[in-house]
């Protein structure tokens, strides 16, 4: 009996088997793992009706049977197009290729079957299926080994399996059975131990905290199964993901490094590691342009943390377990020397390996609290849920426009463009006005509400609305020759339904949500800007920005005829000095009436001129008590993208620093310390001589040497660093010949992050120091720049002040 079943999409992919297409979908549902084998789907690809002559000769000349059909689409060049049906994925790249190299034009021939069986039917994560069922067994593994084989063993779990269901959009909320993984072992990849941590999936009491360790039996605190040798150590682990079967494996650098050294140890031992559902096996790939890792395992989803943060953008000085941990949960490993901790690793498995269980499970809880603590599968689920992209992708935003929009393109009977040659050209970017440099008392800071966004909704902003907008004598004017439709487009409704959700979000305090939809919302102008997505057109990118500028020029004209100055503008905000005696209070209510004029303004002059609702919101952002628009280093110009202000919020006030020493990982922490105190000083109006001159005294006598470490990092492998010779890589090299030496592990051979002192005779690693640390460098590099940036506006200079005691030392 057939009944209709909801799911969340786990993993997706498509291949060839008996000559035919086949696809294959993993579920994450109520009852369980679910998968899905569709066949009989047809590849395709669509080419220009004006081209069937040549097209139909060379397929016929290859041999690659096809259908040929014509359903009154076109591209956007106004182009008649038809689709060629394929039977097999082969026979779809086989003939895209012949196509291609006989001149005929061909369009989405790079869309996966998987992936276009989806977004045909606006499918985003959650799924409804109905089909007749199958039953299948997931893989049992081999016997465990050690002393709690007896009660460690189960059956292994079943998943449930469906041939050619029909697939519709579904709203199901998955609960994700997670696992986090870690693995140690020797500087040469030799494995010693796995650790694997989960807490069930929030339905049973099921829970897993184990070491798998090589090694004989020994009283431990922790769970430490005991392996024999390296092999049974895979094969167990093999064992252990049958068993725990979870839907998503998490971890630290865990496709890079855990399971990349996993596969390779395997293959050495000429292992297959059937890792993922059903007993198939791992897969991993490294691509050829980037050299990153992706690896596959059907049925689950390996999600690495790192890649997990930045895609939620998350910014750390440095992304090691340690850093991060410790800055999100206040607590991390006992030592941050890799070289170290790896002696300590192997000194551990040799003589104490119940020390070295306990420290594996505790990178495994680390990264388990990282993922609870930052709601990161809510936010990749919800973001696959509003774009259709897997859970463990990668950035994504031009997938993640393509999903959304081709669908709706398709149902108006369009194609979508192919790549522009050449990476297309470049488009202007935000406005950044010329700021007027000072020290201020009462400056406001207005902005817009996601303004690029706006602007699409507003100037109905789209790639079909382009190609319309340029045949309607009515059409919206853009720039750069561009015009769109009023009444066909796309991408504004899409904007709007993403604007209200977040708008949810925000009230529900739903955190995960609305970074999610911010993030998409924001990508859309750079993906239409950018010559790696298939709609990119100048037209539409320079639509948004210019029109950007404009808005950002005439707020500003605005905002000047109420007798108030703007003094910068950056993208989407308005820096205003306001005229008179002010304080939060009254800041803070001028500030909401100039953003709700400006509003009103705006919707008023396009109703006029353009008969257009606007959807242009001002609001007012932050009130700064005192305010520094520094000059450019060095010249009387002021700067952009660099301020520093005291913001009072109910009576709170808190230093804010934008593009300045403090918010910058390559400044030292003396400069950094030495700013914000020298700030505070100077916006409360105290005099901060004493202060700079004690600073510079405890400087030469070696008080802040901890303060002084420079921290870069190496943007690719030392090797390639040839004509240049950067501090940080004379550091590096220096580092590396010293671990050499002593025989330690190369660490800074394939990029990293160095730390380095300036010494006398140049630039030293912080842990093979050997010379005398150069303080006028740090006076001269450091405190210097810091001081002159604002001592000038308050009659000082740092030479003034610190001339006469430099020759004291």
């Amino acid at each position: 009996m057939s009944t209709i079943e909801q799911g969340f999409l786990l993993t997706r992919h498509s291949r060839d088997r008996h000559g035919r297409s086949e696809i294959i979908y993993w579920l994450n549902t109520a009852k369980g793992p679910v998968r899905l084998q569709l066949s009989g789907e047809r590849p395709l690809f669509m080419v220009p009706i004006e081209q069937r002559t040549q097209a139909e000769h060379t397929l016929n000349q290859a041999q690659l049977p096809y259908v040929w059909s014509e359903l009154g689409l076109q591209t956007l060049e106004l182009a008649a197009v038809a689709v060629l049906y394929f039977t097999s994925i082969a026979q779809h790249r086989a003939a895209a290729d012949a196509l291609r190299a006989a001149g005929v034009s061909v369009f989405e021939d790079d869309i996966r079957l998987h992936e276009r069986f989806l977004l045909s039917r606006f499918i985003r994560g959650g799924v409804a299926f109905i089909s007749q069922q199958q039953v299948g067994q997931a893989l049992t593994g081999q016997k465990q080994v050690g002393q709690k084989q007896a009660s460690q063993e189960h059956k292994a779990p079943s998943f449930r399996q469906f041939t050619q269901a029909r697939l519709k959009p579904s709203s199901y909320e998955p609960q994700f059975r997670v696992l986090s993984l870690d693995i140690e072992c020797s500087g040469q990849g030799e494995l010693y131990s796995i650790g694997l941590y989960g807490d069930g999936d929030g339905l049973d009491e099921e829970k897993l905290a184990r070491v798998l360790m090589i090694g004989q039996p020994e009283p431990a605190d922790t769970d430490i199964q005991w392996i024999a040798d390296e092999a049974a150590l895979l094969k167990a682990l093999e064992q252990t993901l049958s068993q725990y079967d979870p839907d998503i494996i998490i971890g630290w650098n865990v496709v890079g490094f855990d399971f990349k050294l996993l596969l390779r140890r395997a293959a050495l031992h000429g292992l297959t590691l059937r890792l993922g559902r059903g007993g198939e096996p791992a897969f991993m790939r490294e691509s050829s342009f980037t050299g990153q890792t992706f690896i596959t395992l059907p049925g689950r989803v390996v999600i690495d943390g790192i890649d997990a943060l930045k895609t939620a953008c998350y910014q750390f000085d440095s992304f090691s377990l340690e850093n991060v941990a410790q800055q999100l949960l206040g607590r991390g490993k006992q030592t941050e020397d890799v070289a170290n901790r790896l002696a300590t690793i192997t000194r551990d498995f040799f003589q104490n390996k119940p020390k070295l269980a306990a420290y594996n499970l505790e990178d495994c809880r680390l990264v388990w609290d990282i993922f609870v603590h930052t709601r990161l599968l809510d936010f990749l689920r919800l973001r696959s849920q509003l774009t259709g992209l897997e859970l463990d992708r990668i950035g994504g935003s031009v997938a993640a426009f393509t999903q959304v929009y081709l669908p709706h393109l398709h149902r108006a009977g369009f194609v979508a463009p192919n790549l522009p040659a050449g990476g297309g050209l470049a488009s202007p970017g935000g406005y950044v006005m010329d700021s007027r440099p000072g020290l201020y008392r009462h400056v406001l800071v207005l902005d817009f509400k996601s303004l690029y966004p706006a602007i699409i909704r507003t100037f109905h902003i789209d790639p079909l609305g382009l190609v319309l907008g340029l045949q309607e004598t009515d059409a919206i004017p853009g720039f750069r020759g561009a015009r769109f439709s009023r009444t066909h487009h796309f991408l504004p409704a899409i904007i709007k339904h993403l604007w209200q959700e977040r708008d949810q979000a925000k009230r529900e305090q739903d955190q995960p949500r609305s970074q999610a939809i911010k993030i998409l919302m924001n990508s859309f102008y750079g993906v239409l800007g950018s010559g790696g997505c298939r709609f990119y057109d100048t037209r539409l990118a320079s639509s948004i920005t210019l029109r950007g500028h404009e808005i950002m020029q005439q707020s500003a004209r605005w905002i000047s005829d109420q007798h108030h100055e703007v003094i910068y503008g950056d993208t989407d905000s308005l820096f205003v000095l306001l005229t008179g005696e002010q304080d939060e209070h009254s800041g803070r209510k001028e500030g909401q009436r100039l953003a709700k004029l400006v509003t009103q303004q705006w919707q008023q002059k396009l109703a006029a001129e353009f008969q257009l609702d606007s959807e242009l919101e001002l609001q007012f952002e932050c009130y700064f008590a005192r305010f520094l628009m520094p000059t450019i280093r060095g010249q009387e110009q002021g700067s952009k993208k660099r301020y520093a202000g005291l913001s009072s919020h109910n009576g709170v006030q808190e230093l804010v620093f934008k593009g300045l020493e403090t918010v910058r990982s390559d400044w030292t922490q003396l400069a950094k310390h030495f700013q914000t105190e020298l700030y505070r000083l100077v916006f409360n109006d105290e005099d901060p001589s004493g202060f700079v001159r004690t600073t510079l005294e405890k400087t030469l006598s070696g008080e802040f040497d901890a303060d002084l470490v420079y921290r870069k990092r190496l943007r690719r492998p030392l090797a390639q660093y040839v004509k240049s010779q950067p501090p940080q890589v004379r550091a590096a090299r220096q580092a590396d010949e010293h671990n050499a030496r002593l025989g330690r592990s190369l660490r800074y051979q394939n990029k990293g992050v160095i730390r380095y002192l300036m010494t006398v005779n140049g630039p030293e690693p912080e842990e093979y120091v050997r010379s005398q640390l150069d303080y006028q460098h740090y006076v001269d590099r450091q405190l210097k720049p810091v001081a002159d940036a604002i001592l000038p506006f308050i009659g000082l200079s740092f030479e003034a002040l610190i001339g006469h005691q430099l020759g004291l030392f």
